[in-house]
């Protein structure tokens, strides 16, 4: 039974951010990491990055390199699985992470396929069946156990499709800001393919990432949402990002609105009050 809460109260979209940033000196990234990670600012990023990996993963007759970042304890509990929303990587959770672990959680956060950190020199489809087999292959692989699945955003999508499809691997859903209604990419899907690349490209410019951070956050500082732009635009700096991002696009997206009503896990919803990007009118949905 999906049971739907609203609660406004508990993660609010529109943070009032006060934020002082200092550099963490002699951090240890993975060679693997775009070098721009060197001039991020943000200690919880620069941490957490240090701890991002590459783990094989086999599905459709090949093997990715899947980046993650994999819990430091193991629990009797339930693992705890964090998705990122559309376009981004398990740095979404710099702040977040640390206290899931603190409070003695087995915690995953893993990059969705087509996003993040994970080696795409051979390009795969990155549509919407692959992603949902990627992420099972990858639990299949390393953690066996139903999770408590968290997706913010487009990452809801993810975790409801995977949670419907999967059963056997999703004990609990929590979805935050969920968009959940959209009817896949729409016309992007139609779009020439020299023109989904152009737009593709706006995507990860530096004016269209800022804006973004002013609609997602209250009060923020200029420096620190310069630099917290550099961390949701540094996987974009793969060569093979454009390709990935344009290959969801061409596919369709994700279409999970028919979906909901087959989520069998107890479900919790979270929602910002002040979400600029995703209205809270979602949020009021009822119990099937």
């Amino acid at each position: 039974m999906l049971t739907l809460t609203a609660s406004p109260a508990l993660v609010p979209t529109k943070r009032r951010a006060h934020v002082k940033l200092f550099t963490v000196q002699g951090s240890n990234f993975p060679s693997f990491l775009p070098k721009e990670v060197e001039n991020i600012r943000d200690p919880f990023a620069r941490r957490l990055a240090t701890r991002i990996e590459r783990l094989p993963v086999g599905f459709a007759d090949r093997s990715i390199m899947s980046s993650c970042v994999k819990p430091l304890i193991q629990s009797e509990e339930s693992p705890v699985v964090l998705l990122h929303g559309f376009d981004s990587s398990c740095l979404e959770w710099r702040y977040t992470f640390p206290l899931l672990e603190e409070a003695g959680l087995e915690t995953w956060a893993v990059d969705v396929l087509g996003w993040g950190f994970s080696d795409l020199e051979r390009l795969p489809s990155c549509d919407v069946a692959s992603k949902r087999d990627h992420l099972y292959q990858l639990w299949k692989s390393y953690i066996r156990r139903p999770i408590i699945l968290i997706g913010p955003s487009l990452g809801a999508a993810v975790a409801i499709d995977f949670a419907v499809n999967h059963p056997e691997a999703v004990e609990k859903l929590v979805l935050i800001d969920a968009s959940v209604y959209a009817e896949d990419t729409g016309n992007l899907a139609k779009l020439p393919r020299a023109i989904a690349y152009a737009g593709v490209y706006l995507l990860k410019s530096t004016p269209l990432r800022l804006y973004a951070n002013l609609l997602a956050f209250n009060s923020l500082p200029l420096n620190t949402s310069i630099d917290w732009m550099n961390v949701g635009r540094l996987h974009c700096l793969y060569p093979w990002w454009e390709d990935a991002t344009v290959n969801f696009m061409n596919t369709g997206g994700y279409n999970v609105s028919a979906q909901i009503k087959k989520v069998k896990q107890k479900t919790l919803i979270i929602w910002g009050e002040d979400d600029q990007i995703i209205s809270n009118k979602l949020a009021v949905v009822s119990t099937c």
